[in-house]
């Protein structure tokens, strides 16, 4: 196998610490598994004694597999993630195993109990609940100081007792969760150097694949670990860090040769996945980011065809194309799995999904697609309809006798079934009350001749619907903005349909072809839909970038410069995903909104600004 300069430079490293920045496509998983057979082969160590963590454990299963055909050996080099590795260490100092991890299931149960016992109200709890874990995760994984740390999914102090009630339960259970094992990793060393000293004789050569995903605490233990060594061999690239929010830090990768100042620094700039179009297209974009290693990627393959950047009017129009122009890839040979539509959420993908199955389209979806029928907004907007179509069931009206504020009492809603007639009797002796519900009534009069979308618009605006969820928003210190897209993509997906009943019933027929779509094999060939978190260390032949507007890609809440410039990020992960063929999509208006190109096509020099 031929080697280019670069990368005979990072298989040849031996002792000592090096950074090696790797751009996409450039062979960084052949580098670690060629360099580790190089240490065991050539500079004499012993197998057990070099670990190379990753990620994933599908990533260290790959990483082992390609090393095991690479040597045609099955040698003890340990391959793991961080969690594994440090899970290990933890065994045999504390004598745990695998029953003492909690359980996903476990830990939501008891974040519901905690939620009852603060008496705390949401609308959708789930997504409440992992807003918590996911800030409780983040505090106990960086090791933050509570005094500094302000929650956004509640106040700080529910969120504190939500902390230290969730850690009593562990405890008292004997049960640690996936932040423990790096906190208790990093104070077992920190305490104890002759356990510390172990370690660091057991893996006297350490390499780090996706190097620029790593945390504080996951550094300082590796940092011990290489202590004596210094054998550290990290692999990464500072322009693919997109994982900030699950306390990621770009700027540890930034700093390696501060921390070590006799670290070889080694770039490999050849891209060997995507056509040369490609590739000058993403390092213009990136280009553009200040606070990263300067590097040149550069190719040998052919220019290939130019990116290809098109402008629609809507959502709709955008959508139609993608399915008809992956229609005519297949056509001409591709596989389905050979093609992949990134989104900047997973919740943009969701009217792509409806044309793909109008088409027949085979499509997996990488992460599981929210059901915005399932929103709890969604089961509000159909309460109002069913009640125009004349269900008079209880469920329906408590779901929107006071949404927005009506102050109508939950006791005379006392029957299953309920009239307007009898809410009237209740409240006959309080003529403004009376008045309310006669409004109300009105309302729902109103609504039975309107098609959904025009009743969707009626209900947002006459009703004051769109007020509620303001005071609602305001009084759980939340954005807005996330609630009122939500009833934008539903009365978006309510156009078109004659009737509610119509309406209904697609997003039945919806529903059940997305569970079918969702149970796909793994191995099945369908078009992948991915966010671009998730599409990280993937390639196909041809990629679609949809909705690549402004308040998109750059999100909207995306304010300070380090957070553009990993949005940035994200989408030079996304372009260099293609080999072949890469097509990004932008709409002129959406929601009957005018929308602005992304400022990024802009410095690819796709579009002029």
């Amino acid at each position: 196998m031929s080697f280019n300069s670069s990368q005979l430079q990072a298989i040849n490293h031996n002792k000592g610490p090096a950074l090696v920045l790797a751009g996409p496509g450039s062979g960084k998983t052949l580098v670690i598994t060629h360099r580790t057979k190089k240490l065991i082969e050539d500079c004499g160590v012993n197998p057990s004694n070099i670990l190379v963590v990753t990620f994933t454990k599908a990533a260290a299963t790959e990483m082992k597999e390609r090393f095991v055909r690479l040597t045609g050996k099955n040698l003890p080099v340990s391959f793991g993630t961080f969690h594994a590795i440090f899970f290990k260490i933890l065994k045999y100092a504390y004598r745990l195993d695998g029953s003492n991890i909690v359980r996903q299931e476990q830990v939501f149960s008891w974040l519901r109990e905690i939620m009852r016992e603060c008496k705390l109200d949401a609308e959708d709890e789930k997504e409440l609940l992992a807003g918590i874990q996911g800030e409780i995760s983040l505090v106990k994984g960086e090791r933050l100081s509570l005094d500094y740390y302000y929650p956004k999914s509640c106040s700080k102090e529910v969120f504190i007792y939500f902390l230290k009630e969730y850690d009593r339960r562990l405890r008292s259970e004997g049960y640690i969760d996936f932040d423990d094992m790096l906190v208790m990793t990093y104070e077992l060393f920190a305490k104890r150097s002759d356990i510390l000293s172990a370690w660091q004789r057991k893996y006297s050569y350490i390499l780090i694949d996706e190097f620029q995903d790593i945390n504080k605490t996951q550094y300082d233990i590796v940092r011990l670990l290489a202590e004596e060594d210094k054998n550290l061999f990290v692999v990464g690239d500072d322009d693919q860090s997109i994982y900030r929010f699950r306390g990621a830090k770009p700027e540890i990768m930034l700093g390696f040769e501060k921390q070590y100042p006799s670290a070889v620094r080694i770039v490999l700039e050849k891209n060997y996945r995507s056509t040369k179009s490609i590739v000058d297209a993403a390092g213009c974009v990136i280009g553009c980011n200040k606070k990263r290693y300067p590097k040149k990627i550069q190719t040998d393959n052919e220019a290939g065809e130019p990116v290809e950047v098109r402008a629609f009017p809507n959502p709709s129009s955008q959508n139609k194309e993608l399915a008809r122009r992956i229609r005519r890839y297949q056509a001409m040979g591709y596989a389905w799995s050979d093609m992949a539509v990134l989104f900047r959420t997973n919740t943009d993908a969701r009217l792509l999904v409806e044309y793909l199955m109008e088409y027949n389209i085979p499509f997996r979806l990488k992460e599981s697609l929210p059901d915005i029928f399932e929103h709890w907004i969604s089961k509000d907007i159909r309460a109002y309809l069913a009640i125009a179509e004349g269900s008079r069931e209880r469920a329906d009206f408590l779901k929107i006798i006071n949404r927005p504020k009506r102050y109508i009492s939950r006791d005379c809603l006392d029957t299953p079934q309920i009239s307007f007639e009898r809410l009237l009797t209740y409240y006959e002796d309080k003529k403004w009350m009376a008045d309310r519900i006669e409004r109300l009534r009105e309302d729902i009069q109103f609504l039975r001749d309107l098609p959904p979308y025009a009743a969707i618009c009626y209900i947002r605006r006459a009703v004051g619907y769109e007020d509620y969820l303001r005071e609602y928003a305001e009084s759980k210190n939340i954005g807005v903005e996330e609630l009122i897209s939500v009833l934008d993509e539903l009365q978006e997906s309510a156009e078109g349909f004659a009737d509610s009943g119509e309406w209904f019933s697609h997003m039945e027929e919806y529903r059940a072809e997305l569970k079918q779509q969702e149970q796909l094999a793994v191995e099945e060939d369908a078009v992948v839909l991915s966010t671009l978190h998730a599409s990280k260390g993937l390639e196909y032949e041809a990629v679609f970038l949809a909705d690549v507007n402004e308040s998109v890609i750059p999100y909207k809440k995306a304010v300070l410069d380090e957070d553009i410039e990993e949005e940035r990020r994200m989408f030079y992960v996304g372009m260099t995903r293609a080999k072949k063929r890469l097509h990004i999509y932008y709409v002129k208006e959406r929601y009957h909104k005018q929308m602005e190109v992304s400022r990024f096509l802009v410095e690819a020099g796709l579009v002029t600004g």
